[in-house]
């Protein structure tokens, strides 16, 4: 964290009268964080980079043993967050009962082990581990699979220690939620996309898919590696999204030559006689659409004959 934060008696401490703040908050060389704490400068644009000042805010109000957990510690952790608030700072305290919140504030009353506690950019804040296991007892099952697959594929956290955590904590409510999450995690999964892409597919009744296939021709030569693929019907899935494309770009390329070369890899695929089936970011809100289209996909598939 680098964000340079002042408070209300620090500022005084310094000499800054009243209204020496407000005019620097006028001049936009001070932003309001919360209530007497300030940041130098302005906030940044992005929601999780706001909420590492807030974090960082909360935490030098609360003093010894306050734990970034939750959302806050996934965000510390530089984990992909969708769909849940970012409106309070989570805390936990290692003690058996204490919730409350507050305006600015969600606090946790919780045994933590000290195993469970690590720093990160100088803040105390749950393992990667714990934080999982803690957001998939407390967010709906899509948001929490997300987290989790995300903090597996960058090697945060692996099956084994999301076990342990499980275990210590089988009697904490929502368990069983997180058990669920937990199984369901992947991580070849690539992509928050490609997460509620999975979610999307088994909710809908459509057999698992097979993640990051290889498909080679008849000489063995790569012709592309696909996000999903059922092989047993020949069908290929692809999510694409903005972000997809820009990851894909290359020196001096622009987005739209990637889409060209995504055509082209199609036709490749479809070449190897598999069926492409393609969604985007508004599919996953109503996905019967892509259902559709798969299940026609499957019965038009030579890979069948």
């Amino acid at each position: 964290m680098t964000a340079q934060l002042f408070s209300t008696p620090s500022l005084r401490a310094d000499g800054y009268t009243y209204y020496d703040v407000r005019r620097l908050l006028r001049d936009g060389m001070l932003t309001s964080v919360r209530r007497g704490t300030y940041v130098v400068g302005e906030l940044p644009d992005d929601a999780a980079a706001r909420h590492r000042v807030a974090v960082l805010a909360a935490v030098g109000e609360l003093g010894a043993g306050a734990v970034v957990s939750h959302v806050s510690a996934a965000v510390l952790h530089r984990l992909p967050i969708w769909s849940i608030p970012l409106n309070r700072v989570h805390i936990t305290r290692s003690r058996a009962n204490g919730a409350r919140r507050s305006r600015y504030v969600q606090m946790h009353g919780a045994t933590l082990n000290p195993g469970e506690i690590v720093t990160v950019d100088g803040v105390l804040v749950t393992s990667p581990a714990r934080t999982v296991v803690d957001l998939a007892r407390t967010v709906p099952f899509e948001q929490a699979v997300v987290v989790a697959d995300a903090a597996l594929a960058v090697g945060l956290v692996d099956t084994e220690g999301l076990g342990e955590v499980l275990e210590r904590l089988v009697r904490r409510r929502g368990i069983p939620l997180a058990r669920r999450a937990a199984a369901f995690a992947d991580a070849r999964t690539e992509s928050v996309g490609e997460s509620r892409s999975r979610v999307a597919i088994a909710r809908a009744g459509l057999p698992p898919p097979e993640l990051q296939w290889v498909v080679r021709d008849e000489a063995g030569q790569l012709v592309g590696r696909t996000d999903f693929a059922w092989p047993d019907h020949g069908v290929i899935g692809e999510f694409d999204g903005q972000i997809k494309y820009g990851r894909l770009l290359r020196p001096g390329q622009s987005p739209g030559d990637v889409i060209f070369a995504e055509k082209i890899r199609e036709d490749q695929l479809r070449d190897e006689r598999w069926e492409v089936v393609r969604w985007t970011w508004p599919d996953l809100a109503a996905f019967e659409a892509v259902v559709s289209r798969w299940l026609r996909a499957k019965q038009r598939s030579r890979r069948n004959w």
